[in-house]
């Protein structure tokens, strides 16, 4: 039987290693099966009156709604990739953002998040923390330590999104904590487009970690999930009893999926980032676009803070054109035949989809020159996705004239 493998780890070996229930006699299987539950049994009046307190202690497991052993495996894998205490698994990217919110707040309180946030996220503070008396403040994604300006008296989380996953502005997390831990203020950071192979916000002090594990962690465009990493215990369980109260549970076929496609994170990201950075520099010298959002460009407005903060970039970024119609937009996308039109991202396939980041903003008006449009950059050969979208383009000079 092999050994448990002891940290430190590199995340390469994290990815392969963790998460594995080593402890059965005889054969284990390498992946950890699917365990479906709902009903568990107890041997005993003591073990079975215990299941409160026992709620506490990781992979607890008193009743199919607190987890089986596939979301165990997955939320220990999360949690040691980020460098958390403790990591729970939700049933999306958004219902992950939304325990977060509604963890650490109640009516009369104000949050701060940031403009560029995922537009789901902006909804459920616009409507639902709205209608329960919670104040959401949008501020501008470069606000850096300027934030403290903005703190109020009752101000008890700030919610960022590094890179935005439409603007793809890089913030100053860094100064941005500082600021906060100077007031007792909690924060949270949707660090999905990095993933914790490319950015560990938890060592730079932020609280909580968010994700949504239905892009780039499953990796296959094929379920929906979600995870909140915390730094610490405190701020984990607060979490956990917002779940509990909700009683949100993940499926176990999708937590074990969701495990399947994190082992080859690190090889897929390493593919997704060379066909992004491919695509985007060959965009910046075709005359039909005014500009390219993304932070690994050297000449990107947020590349020094990207440098600095992380270790790479995964495969989305924005596109802006030089002023076209929207039936000239229409022709170059509907004549992709590589690039499928459809929200979310992360999967294996390349996605492009025409944006409209100047609907939502409201702390810093969006300017652009022309129509933006946001692609992902999936694992097919580079030079085949360069093709299609030159023959796109020549698509739209048609209908341009």
């Amino acid at each position: 039987m092999a050994k448990k493998p002891t940290p430190p780890l590199h995340p390469q070996t994290q990815l392969t290693h963790l998460g594995q229930d080593t402890q059965v006699k005889g054969g284990y299987p390498i992946n950890p099966p699917v365990v479906r539950a709902s009903t568990l049994a107890f041997d005993s009046v003591a073990a079975l009156n215990d299941r409160v307190a026992a709620k506490s202690q990781k992979n607890y497991a008193g009743y199919g709604i607190y987890g089986t052993q596939p979301q165990f495996s997955l939320d220990e894998v999360l949690c040691d990739l980020e460098g958390g205490a403790r990591c729970i698994t939700l049933p999306s990217g958004l219902v992950a953002c939304a325990t977060v919110l509604m963890a650490f707040v109640e009516s009369g309180d104000h949050i701060l998040v940031t403009d560029s946030v995922y537009g789901p996220t902006r909804s459920f503070c616009n409507g639902f923390l709205a209608r329960f008396g919670v104040e959401t403040t949008y501020y501008d994604p470069l606000i850096g330590g300027d934030i403290a300006k903005l703190f109020r008296t009752n101000t008890k989380l700030v919610f960022m999104e590094s890179p935005g996953s439409w603007t793809f502005e890089v913030q100053d997390v860094p100064a941005i904590v500082a600021a906060c831990k100077g007031r007792g203020i909690r924060t949270a950071l949707d660090n999905t487009w990095a993933t914790p192979l490319f950015f560990r916000p938890l060592d730079i002090g932020v609280n909580l970690s968010v994700h949504a594990g239905t892009k780039y962690i499953a990796g296959h465009s094929d379920l929906l999930i979600g995870h909140v990493i915390a730094g610490d215990d405190d701020n984990f369980q607060a979490v956990r009893r917002q779940s509990d109260l909700l009683g949100l549970n993940t499926s176990p076929d999708d937590s074990y999926l969701a495990l399947r496609g994190l082992r080859s994170l690190d090889v897929r990201l390493k593919r997704h980032e060379a066909n992004a950075i491919g695509l985007a520099s060959w965009l910046k010298t075709r005359p039909e676009v005014a500009r390219v959002l993304y932070p690994a460009l050297p000449d990107d407005p947020g590349h020094a803070l990207w440098k600095r903060d992380f270790t790479g970039a995964s495969g989305l970024f924005g596109l802006e054109l030089h002023p076209v119609s929207d039936a000239a937009v229409a022709a170059f996308v509907e004549s992709l035949s590589l690039y499928y039109m459809g929200f979310s991202w992360g999967g294996y396939e390349s996605l492009i989809i025409p944006t409209y980041p100047e609907r939502h903003r409201t702390a810093v008006a969006w300017t652009a020159a022309g129509p933006t449009l946001r692609i992902h950059a999936g694992l097919e050969n580079l030079e085949d996705l360069k093709a299609d979208l030159a023959q796109g383009f020549d698509c739209m000079k048609k209908v341009t004239g």
